[in-house]
């Protein structure tokens, strides 16, 4: 599932190898229509390891020059990097023994009963696929490759998870920031007192 089209095969078999020279993974890549594709590219250290957005540009300026040599769209297009986010999508044989105990929502490639998505908890991976606990203690087993999508539910355990690993960022209301800057310019923008609206 980290790519779907063979335009998209295409284009992770060329930026494969550049992640993992930078110690990367592609964890998926989409090619979004409309008049200017947009190319995205979900990426993590390997193994999982905190990323982070410097580790995102790292990746984003060794792509650009290999893929303006290989021009795997040939229309103008804009490309985005990123980390998958904490719901993150799990696209890759082990990525659901990772998140034992979280909870998941998949989409099957072909239905069973007419059925294709569901959500329960991942209970554990092996050779015979995802173990996950739906309703009523009914359990689905699937590989990767019989999904068309699977991603994480956001809890609040999951946020404690990626918190206790390092991959949750600094959040707002947090007194230590570490060395983020705040920008404390103030704002030019005048607004009327008596209707409230921007001047």
């Amino acid at each position: 599932m980290i790519a779907l089209s063979e335009q998209e095969r295409r284009i992770l078999s060329i930026a494969a190898p550049v992640a993992e020279s930078l110690g990367m993974e592609i964890v998926r890549l989409r090619i979004q229509g409309g008049r200017r594709p947009h190319l995205q590219i979900m990426a993590e250290k390997a193994g999982g390891a905190p990323t982070d957005v410097e580790d995102c540009a790292r990746l984003s300026r060794s792509l650009s020059p290999v893929f303006e040599d290989a021009d795997p769209i040939k229309e103008a297009y804009t490309l985005e990097v990123s980390t998958p986010g904490i719901d993150r999508p799990l696209t890759r044989e082990g990525d659901f023994a990772r998140w034992v105990g979280h909870l998941v929502k998949i989409e099957l490639a072909r239905p069973i009963d007419g059925r294709r998505r569901f959500s329960g908890v991942i209970m554990s991976e092996d050779e015979d696929g995802a173990h996950i606990e739906l309703e009523d203690d009914v359990e689905l087993v699937a590989h990767v490759h019989e999904m068309s999508r699977a991603s994480l539910i956001l809890t609040d355990e999951l946020i404690e998870a990626a918190r206790a690993a390092g991959n949750l960022p600094p959040q707002p209301d947090e007194d230590d920031l570490g060395d983020l800057e705040i920008d404390e310019a103030e704002d030019d923008t005048d607004i009327n007192e008596e209707t409230g609206d921007v001047q």
